[in-house]
This record gives structure tokens, sequence and C-alpha cells, in this order.
């Protein structure tokens, strides 16, 4: 486990400002893979730096735009990286990037639905079933749920043990065959194939497996809790899994 200072958090932003500007969307990018790849960057880059977050409501040409629920996140790499398992567990763990890496992983290829409406068809995603860390951790059998924390210093998740031990939930280290970037919720973020994509939060840093389901940042903002894709939040998208 890590020691030191905390680390500055940037200052949360609100449902009413993210959705209030939606509209940039609109724009659209329509791009050859080189210059994609260049806004991809060029957007993550700026978004990092963006002290109001709504330059991550721009879209690029992979289709995926850059949320954050702060004006700033931390960065993390190899050396300084740690998932914690915590809570109603018999085997409390932190794992580096490396112990992740090292455990048997898993390839899924899903469409990305997000709830504002945009969807990224295709996606391969890659890393280790979330079961399987539950297991090795041991669940107690007065659990019923596990809620996710991350190291932008505010975003938070939650699912149901049930939901959690889904073949299609993983913590993720790979997307579109490449290691996750920071842009992308990198080095690690949950991806839960079959809910909306605020369900599969990035900046992973914490699994507590807990009594009771806590609503997650957007669900204390109106989302709905159980997020499947197609069946909430009023919306009839086609499912992704």
């Amino acid at each position: 486990m890590n020691s030191g200072q905390p680390e500055e958090q940037g200052r949360p932003i609100g449902r009413r400002v993210l959705l209030g500007t939606l509209g940039l969307g609109a724009l659209g990018v329509v791009a050859a893979p080189t210059l994609q790849r260049g806004l991809e960057s060029f957007l993550g880059s700026a978004a990092d730096k963006d002290p109001t977050g709504l330059t991550g409501l721009l879209p690029n040409g992979g289709g995926f735009r850059y949320y954050s629920v702060t004006s700033s996140v931390p960065h993390k790499n190899a050396s300084t990286y740690r998932l914690k398992i915590d809570g109603l567990v018999d085997r409390p763990a932190t794992y580096t990037l490396s112990d992740l890496r090292a455990m048997p992983q898993t390839r899924m290829v899903k469409d990305v639905q997000c709830v504002t409406g945009w969807r990224v068809p295709g996606t391969p995603f890659e890393g280790v079933r979330l079961s399987r860390l539950l297991d090795l951790a041991g669940v107690r059998a007065k659990a019923t749920a596990i809620r996710f924390s991350c190291f932008d210093g505010a975003y938070t998740e939650s699912l149901t043990l049930d939901q959690a031990r889904r073949a299609d939930v993983l913590v993720a280290l790979r997307m579109q065959d490449k290691d996750l970037g920071h842009s992308h919720g990198g080095p690690v973020r949950l991806y839960v194939a079959p809910m909306y994509f605020y369900k599969s939060a990035k900046w992973l840093s914490g699994i507590t497996v807990t009594e009771d389901v806590e609503p997650g940042y957007w669900e204390e903002r109106g989302y709905d809790v159980d997020a499947w894709v197609g069946k909430s939040n009023g919306r009839d998208d086609d499912p992704t899994s």
C-alpha cells in the first residue's frame, strides 16, 4: 500500500452542468484513423487540464467522450497504482498492476452505451473477472453488495453481489486492444458490459464488500441504481449483451 501526503482532488461537477452542455456533441467528428488517434490524444490531454470538465463533452473520432466529475485526476502507473479489496471479506488484499496482469485475463467485445445517448459498437475490453477477485477475498455470508471507489477522489459506484459475479463484469486493464490510458480510466477501470457506461467506473482504486447497496455518484443525482441498458433510466436502447 502507498503512504505519503493525500493527493489533491478536483471539485465535483454536477449532473445539471453535464447534461446542460450535451449539445456540444452535435458537432460530430469524422476523421481518418491517424487524425482520429491524434484527436483522441488531444482531447484526453485537454480534458485533464480543463478546470470546468466540459472538454469531456466533445466527441472524438473513436466515438467516446471524456467525462470526469472533478476538474483534475491524479495519474497512476505500474509503480504507483494499487487496488484495495476490503469490507466484508475474510482476506482483504491490495493488488499492484503487475499482480492484476499476472492473473487469468478475459477478453470480450461488446457495444458501449452511454445514458446520454451515444453508443460505440464492438469495443474490446480485457481484464480480470470481478468474480475471481471476490472469490480470492472470501466474501462473508451477510454481504449482498459491492461499493467501488476511484482515485479521482469523488466518483463511486455500486453493484449487487449477484450482478458483480456475472461473467461479463471485469476489472479491466485493456480497452480497444491496448493498455487503458488515463483518459479512458486507466490504468484500471470497472467494466459492466450489460449496463449503461456510468456503472463502469474509471480510475478504480477500491472494491469494498458491503451489507447493502450504497448508491453511487450519479445515482445520488437521479440516475437508476440498476442500470440495465434499454431497461432503465427511461431509455429503450438495444441491449449491449
